[in-house]
């Protein structure tokens, strides 16, 4: 969701509140909004909790995850299908590998997932 819509609803419950129930709607939905942003905050520490627990660089299957992705996915989204944090191959690409030697190479814009692609076992450079 876009960060502007999230901030327009909190300001506009915060109004309708004030307006409709005086003070008490106003802590109403202060009371929504704060309880809103502990779920964001449980549900990143959760991801990063998983992500910090696998080793880095790491997936369990590398064509799952290629399947899996797709073109404006969030960062935090990312890691929580991958399950750990990719290694850093240049500013902003990053990279996972799973036991068969397959790879999935990230390139990230803004946070968000610009470019992939599937680097195969079989493909990598110097095999033969």
């Amino acid at each position: 969701m876009n960060p502007w819509i999230g901030v327009g609803l909190a300001l506009a419950a915060l109004i309708l509140g004030g307006l409709l129930l005086g003070w008490q709607g106003a802590i109403f939905a202060t009371t929504g909004i704060v309880f809103w942003l502990l779920l964001q905050i449980s549900r990143l520490m959760r991801v990063m909790k998983t992500a910090g627990a696998a080793p880095l660089g790491s997936v369990a299957n590398a064509v799952m995850l290629n399947s899996k992705l797709h073109v404006g996915m969030k960062l935090v989204d990312l890691i929580g299908v991958a399950g750990s944090l990719g290694r850093k191959q240049a500013p902003e690409t990053f990279m996972w590998r799973d036991a068969g030697g397959d790879a999935v190479e990230v390139v990230l814009k803004k946070g968000k997932l610009a470019e992939w692609r599937l680097i195969r076992a079989d493909e990598a450079p110097g095999s033969s």
